[in-house]
């Protein structure tokens, strides 16, 4: 079954609850989450500090899924979080595993 690399960009006040919702579903067997500054021409969606900074705080979350599970939970993250301006994408994945040691 082919892999997908499910990338969210989440607001910081939904990441708490982005975290809460990934770890209750049984799908999604852990992500990792990290802080990131988006840079881009959407001022309309920044705060005047983050315009005058020039980035806009967010949180990344991702987590490598089979293809079919990845876009199960994509359509229900686009359910449960409607306008919530998360920005995802999703990459295929040629390989998935651990370094035996």
């Amino acid at each position: 079954m082919p892999n997908t690399l499910l990338n969210l960009i989440v607001p910081p006040e939904a990441e708490d609850l982005v975290a809460e919702w990934l770890l209750d579903r049984d799908d999604v067997p852990g992500f990792t989450s990290v802080p990131v500054s988006g840079h881009g021409s959407s001022e309309r969606s920044m705060s005047l500090a983050e315009q005058v900074a020039g980035r806009s705080r967010r949180v990344m979350f991702f987590t490598h899924l089979p293809t079919a599970v990845a876009q199960s939970v994509l359509a229900a993250l686009g359910e449960d979080f409607r306008g919530s301006g998360i920005h995802y994408w999703l990459t295929p994945l040629s390989e998935v595993g651990r370094l035996k040691g």
